[in-house]
């Protein structure tokens, strides 16, 4: 792997009908982390980077919910990911 970080991915979900908080849905590195990544992009699933978050959310299993001091930074993503589906729908996407 000649010094080149393996790339991480969480996959988080969030439907506030059904979870007080968000979810992680999947995780994985390298190409499970691509595979993830390329799934969000075929289903128009807006992708967030942000490292450290990732780092802190890797010890989490899938099913598990995200821990407190996560809710900052999570709360921030969600606003985007709102606001990317808002200017989709008003694109007539």
């Amino acid at each position: 792997m000649d010094g080149e970080k393996r790339r991480k991915a969480i996959a988080l979900r969030y439907d506030p009908d059904e979870d007080d908080v968000p979810r992680v849905v999947a995780e994985g590195q390298g190409r499970i982390a691509e595979k993830i990544l390329a799934l969000a992009a075929e289903h128009g699933v807006p992708v967030h980077e942000d490292p450290l978050l990732v780092e802190s959310l890797a010890a989490l299993e899938v099913g598990d919910f995200i821990p407190p001091e996560c809710y900052p930074v999570v709360a921030e993503i969600l606003v985007f990911v709102q606001r990317m589906n808002r200017e989709k729908g008003a694109s007539g996407r």
